[in-house]
């Protein structure tokens, strides 16, 4: 028998990812997929990065964002959802007055990043949300 993987927020508190952005991982345990919960205050979100090969989709539970997909720009508010293909570099942004909140789905278990503005530096989202390793 499988035993479902269970997360509560007290298993899984919400941590400081950088200034005005604070995030939860869900699904820790997982063998193929990466849950994140994510607050942003007004103004703040993810610059603009890349998780290669991975395939996204953002689902905005309260709030609107704005992001960016290779240039595109949409708006999305509260109960819509934008899916980020892989190999394109994208980004959002809080673009209302009230939190932002996000989850976001990853079809990896640990998703690799880059950040336009720290390129060939590579981060895997993890338990500590994002580690350090080499470039590739």
């Amino acid at each position: 028998m499988v035993k479902p993987l269970t997360t509560l927020p007290e298993d899984a508190p919400r941590v400081a990812w950088r200034e005005g952005v604070e995030t939860r991982l869900h699904a820790r345990n997982a063998q193929a997929l990466c849950v994140m919960e994510q607050w942003c205050a007004p103004g703040k979100g993810a610059p603009t990065h890349t998780h290669f090969e991975v395939e996204e989709v953002i689902t905005v539970l309260d709030g609107a964002a704005e992001f960016w997909v290779d240039g595109v720009t949409e708006r999305v508010g509260a109960g819509g959802s934008i899916v980020l293909p892989a190999h394109t570099r994208h980004g959002f942004r809080n673009a209302g007055a009230e939190e932002l909140h996000t989850l976001a789905v990853f079809a990896s278990a640990h998703p690799h990043v880059e950040f336009e503005h720290d390129p060939g530096v590579v981060y895997e989202i993890d338990s500590h949300l994002s580690q350090r390793h080499g470039g590739d």
